[in-house]
């Protein structure tokens, strides 16, 4: 069994803590407990509330955040509580108890074309992950999804990217999607439905640039900063619509240079670079004058 490590994250609230892992903890989803009766299907959540200054948990696919008391300031009880999750986990013992919830929970499936005519977008109801993770092959998959996995066992399949609620997939030019799109979403639907795995643990390659990258939006500041919050407000948002996904990199404040990475339906898209130009980067340029001279993109 592999050690579980958590990681301790500020958040935009003070009586708000993340414990971040880089395991997986519950099987998509996320749930927020406001009081031990209500963590009755979450012996961990359970546990947590018998720490008197617990008020609010909330665990979702690679963290459990934590809101306090005033009682006491996390500085004084964060490490016994990173501790106590890392020992829970450790024991094996259940996270969330979900298995009625599964039972009962009605699946929806749905396709939607994109502006990339390679890529389909297939939508749900369920929550699939809080961390975008895209698959270029069945050897980059078969480490960490076993969804993405199974997708590329259809041999139209050439590229798989997850999101919150939504799969992207990729085809080889060998079909048309009237033909196969069926097939793939009610695979999809039975998939979810069964209750299967999403994704067992995030992929190294990810976690390892954002490591090298440094980037979270906690740790970034002034430009950069600004970047990603008109990124996130106002543009991720319509990209995800169409099945996509776009990320900062880097800005360089010499050159005023911002790149970006374009994931699932962007990624390769023929009119990814009139969007960039016409939408991307004028937005940037009116919201940060004088701070952005061009947009690069780098398909992810």
């Amino acid at each position: 069994m592999s050690a579980y490590s958590i990681t301790i994250q500020d958040t935009n609230n003070a009586t708000i803590l993340k414990f971040v892992s880089e395991q997986i903890l519950i099987n998509g989803g996320s749930y927020e407990f406001n009081n031990i009766d209500e963590a009755k299907n979450s012996p961990l959540a359970q546990q947590l509330f018998y720490l008197p200054f617990v008020k609010k948990v909330f665990i979702t696919a690679n963290f459990i955040a934590i809101q306090r008391y005033d009682i006491v300031e996390w500085n004084d009880v964060q490490n016994e509580v990173k501790e106590q999750i890392e020992a829970y986990l450790q024991s094996g013992k259940s996270v969330v108890n979900d298995t009625e919830n599964t039972k009962k929970e009605a699946i929806e499936v749905y396709a939607e074309v994109t502006p990339n005519p390679a890529v389909m977008k297939f939508g749900t109801n369920k929550a699939l992950t809080s961390t975008d993770v895209e698959y270029k092959n069945i050897e980059e998959a078969s480490k960490s999804s076993p969804l993405a996995q199974e997708l590329f066992g259809f041999p139209f399949v050439k590229e798989v990217f997850i999101s919150q609620n939504y799969v992207s997939i990729t085809k080889y030019d060998i079909v048309e999607w009237n033909d196969i799109y069926g097939e793939l979403r009610n695979f999809i639907r039975a998939y979810l439905q069964e209750g299967k795995t999403i994704i067992a643990e995030l992929p190294k390659q990810k976690k390892e640039e954002e490591v090298k990258q440094n980037i979270t939006p906690e740790n970034l500041e002034g430009t950069p900063a600004k970047i990603v919050d008109i990124l996130d407000e106002y543009i991720r948002p319509a990209v995800a619509s169409d099945g996509g996904n776009i990320a900062f990199k880097s800005y360089d404040e010499e050159s005023k240079i911002v790149s970006v990475i374009l994931q699932g339906a962007c990624s390769g898209c023929p009119s990814s670079t009139a969007t960039l130009k016409n939408g991307i980067e004028t937005m940037l340029k009116e919201m940060l004058p004088n701070q952005i001279n061009e947009v690069v993109a780098i398909n992810g």
